[in-house]
């Protein structure tokens, strides 16, 4: 058997989520933009904002951290000390390519370079707006590898106009705020798929606890797990990521 020796890097991905006036989860809206046509990774898709946890990351002091019980989930079958590191990055990277803050107002002690502009806003990060709601490693022979850490946070938590991307690099284009029940039929990544099922069931009610789904795959096999929570894992989506891999 060959084994797969692209590294796995650890990396954030942030669902802004705006709620629906009637209270239907279809009718609630994501953020959500399309990758260069000559990206390495995902060329074309439709995603979220997210990427690579960078080094200086766990130097980033929050203000606030996510919930006890997503910090234990994130900590599961992983470094704790990327706990905060993976909220940091999150923050950071809805600010690179959306141009929104997720914060709190306040001065940033010294920041690096990433985080100059940001700090030019007069905030500083707080993680305690997400939610920890899904992670997936991407399968072998792929030409990037990452093990991603998917957000949740509620629009109305974000600092200023959420309709305004004026501040936003150019690694998304097209960023628009699409219906949940539109988003199939844009060209999204196969997982991607998979978070929006979960997403549609954690903002219909469905489940008091619903865990946090966990797409684990190594060079042997495909697993499909659930980090804590109170619902046992969807069979239907269970399937339908083990497809993916055939």
């Amino acid at each position: 058997m060959t084994i797969d020796k692209t590294a796995i890097r650890n990396a954030a991905t942030i669902i802004l989520v705006r709620p629906s006036q009637d209270g239907n989860a279809g009718n609630a809206q994501v953020l959500m933009g399309q990758r260069g046509a000559k990206a390495a990774f995902m060329p074309n898709k439709f995603v979220f904002p997210g990427g690579a946890v960078d080094a200086g990351d766990a130097d980033v002091a929050l203000t606030g951290e996510i919930s006890a019980d997503c910090q234990a989930r994130l900590a599961e079958d992983a470094d704790p000390a990327l706990v905060a590191a993976l909220q940091v990055a999150a923050i950071r990277e809805l600010w690179e390519e959306t141009g929104l803050i997720l914060g709190v107002p306040g001065a940033l002690k010294s920041p690096t370079a990433d985080w100059e502009t940001y700090a030019a806003s007069g905030f500083v990060p707080s993680g305690e707006a997400l939610k920890f709601v899904f992670r997936a490693i991407t399968p072998p022979g792929r030409p990037r590898r990452f093990d991603a850490r998917f957000f949740m946070a509620d629009a109305n938590a974000i600092q200023g106009d959420i309709d305004d991307f004026s501040h936003a690099s150019d690694e998304l284009s097209a960023l628009q705020w699409i219906r949940l029940e539109d988003a199939r039929h844009f060209d999204l990544p196969f997982i991607t798929e998979v978070v929006l099922a979960e997403l549609h069931i954690r903002l219909s009610g469905a489940a008091r606890d619903p865990g946090v789904p966990f797409f684990r795959n190594d060079d042997e096999e495909s697993l499909f797990l659930r980090l804590g929570g109170e619902r046992p894992l969807d069979a239907q989506i269970r399937d339908a990521s083990f497809k993916s891999q055939q």
